[in-house]
């Protein structure tokens, strides 16, 4: 049985169509990700979004300690 997820709403999309985050996980570690559409962006434990290349990024937000958000243009 598919649960249905549910779209949280991220408020993101604010920052325009495209953003670059920067993710700080657990342990030190930050990667910078560039081109994510925000009107992609599915929250939960996996957190989902689609970038500019059409790549997917899956997130597990239990590694996750902050994430820094700029617009892009």
């Amino acid at each position: 049985m598919k649960v249905p997820q549910i779209n949280l709403q991220s408020t993101v999309n604010v920052q325009g169509k495209y953003v670059t985050q920067i993710i700080h996980f657990v342990g030190g570690v930050k990667r910078t990700y560039h081109g994510i559409e925000t009107a992609s962006i599915k929250q939960g434990q996996f957190t989902k979004m689609k970038l500019k290349d059409g790549s997917m990024l899956v997130v597990n937000d239990v590694n996750v300690l902050c994430i820094e958000v700029f617009p892009e243009d």
